[in-house]
């Protein structure tokens, strides 16, 4: 399940699972609609991981406090550390590799 996070609640995702991965993307935005799917299933099909979206447009201080400049853009965390951040549609083939070795 991908959860929606507001700059005030990160905490409450960050600890449910060891490694959490961010969804940066805003909804003007024609590649990060794209990825939708492709996170979404991602979640689906790694439950040992959190994973949530967060707005830019809404949450700025989340988008300000990870370096994101611009979207989409995953920023991924272990034990609530910055880990890695990519930029773009990133494949699933990729998004596993990342949490594998974050593992």
């Amino acid at each position: 399940m991908v959860l929606e996070i507001q700059d005030n609640k990160l905490e409450q995702i960050l600890g449910r699972n060891k490694i959490t991965v961010l969804d940066f993307y805003a909804d003007w935005c024609g590649p990060c609609r794209a990825y939708t799917p492709i996170i979404k299933n991602f979640a689906l099909n790694n439950n040992d991981v959190s994973v949530g979206k967060v707005n830019v447009d809404e949450n700025t201080q989340l988008a300000v406090k990870y370096g994101v400049r611009s979207i989409p853009a995953t920023v991924f965390l272990k034990n609530g550390q910055l880990m890695s951040k990519l930029t773009g549609v990133i494949p699933t083939t990729q998004l596993t590799e990342v949490i594998n070795a974050l593992k």
